[in-house]
């Protein structure tokens, strides 16, 4: 056995151990087997909402009625070689393409005709799966999304990774939803200009999400411009999970559900991983579905959400939040230990993890802000 082997099966002892502990405490806390449900239908046929379940999204959305679901966000593996608790990143080319048109097919089948679908993909497979996903299974193309991010993979022998494909799908030609005022930011014409032209309630941003306002002056790079000012989840930040080696940060979700679904609307997420899709919707007043083919990820998952929703809760009690709102309220979500107690050796590569040193650094003197200084999840 090789070493990144090796490594991987003590990352999976330790999940599965913490799992088993995690999956009793929720359980416990809720009086029901709330963190792990026995399926997303119930008798009747009706999906149960409000839930996150271990399963094959393929099975367990085409076992299921047509058109119910308004919005879905997923975050699939890229098939490069992450490791993941239960899931070979390394299939043929075929099998992964086949893999992705069967899931997107059961997304398509499982939207409302109205539906909204983004999907985050890296660069080796973004082309084929937008072709698959407009000319076999119909879906309308929106936007291609650039997400732009800050601490970027480095790289030796070519340009350093530093961006996700996000492709914005509807169901529908004219019939989805998107609340255009939901997610507003100042335009150059206000905060630059004066521009007495200027809409007073801010521009649409746009569809290059470029995340690093270090390389240019804070004046045209700032929170409240037109630009998507969110950093990736580094496994050194305090907000990362340890137990998953992929996790989205929870501004970009906020986008994607405040401006495409309805308070009360379901929003589904294929691939749950973290759980920063379900997050997002409960925060915003969303009903919420997470389907992972981990036992592990789900029990974990389930105790963030419960952990950040309580979080945000002491502060604003039942309050409905808008995508403003919830951004404010960062610092309280942060306040979530997150499960950072379980932590596998390696990241998703099998690297060895970077030692983290909360609470046991030398104290600095005070300094002004960075000006790439953001609140992650």
């Amino acid at each position: 056995m090789n070493v990144k082997k090796r490594d991987w099966a003590k990352n999976k002892k330790i999940l599965d151990t913490a799992a088993k502990d995690t999956e009793a405490a929720v359980q416990a806390d809720n009086d029901s087997e709330k963190g792990v449900a026995a399926g997303l239908f119930d008798a009747s046929g009706k999906p149960v909402v409000d839930q996150m379940l271990a399963g094959d999204c393929i099975k367990t959305l085409n076992a299921g009625p047509e058109g119910w679901i308004d919005l879905v966000f997923a975050d699939p593996p890229f098939n490069i070689g992450y490791m993941y608790h239960g899931y070979d990143d390394k299939r043929k080319c075929e099998d992964y393409l086949q893999f992705s048109e069967d899931w997107m097919a059961a997304v398509y089948r499982a939207l409302k005709p109205n539906g909204s679908f983004f999907l985050a993909i890296g660069d080796d497979y973004a082309a084929d799966l937008c072709c698959i996903a407009r000319r076999k299974l119909g879906f309308n193309m929106r936007n291609w999304i650039i997400w732009h991010y800050t601490f970027g993979q480095q790289t030796k022998l070519k340009f350093a990774k530093s961006h996700t494909h996000i492709l914005y799908f509807t169901k529908d030609v004219k019939e989805f939803t998107f609340h255009p005022d939901a997610i507003r930011v100042a335009s150059a014409r206000q905060t630059t200009y004066a521009d007495s032209r200027a809409n007073p309630s801010g521009k649409l941003p746009d569809d290059t999400w470029y995340l690093r306002p270090q390389e240019t002056a804070n004046d045209f790079f700032n929170p409240e411009g037109d630009t998507w000012y969110v950093s990736r989840v580094c496994g050194t930040f305090k907000e990362r999970a340890g137990w998953h080696g992929c996790q989205m940060p929870l501004e970009v979700l906020n986008r994607v559900v405040g401006s495409s679904s309805n308070p009360g609307d379901i929003v589904l997420d294929p691939f749950n991983g973290s759980g920063t899709t379900a997050v997002s919707a409960a925060l915003l007043g969303r009903k919420y579905i997470g389907i992972d083919q981990s036992k592990a990820y789900v029990a974990f998952a389930r105790k963030r959400l419960d952990e950040t929703v309580a979080a945000v809760r002491e502060e604003v009690g039942d309050k409905q939040l808008t995508v403003k709102e919830l951004e404010d309220l960062m610092a309280a979500i942060r306040r979530g230990t997150q499960h950072r107690d379980v932590q596998t050796v390696t990241d998703a590569f099998g690297r060895a993890r970077v030692e983290r040193t909360y609470g046991r650094k030398k104290a600095r003197p005070a300094a002004a802000p960075r000006s790439d200084a953001v609140m992650f999840e």
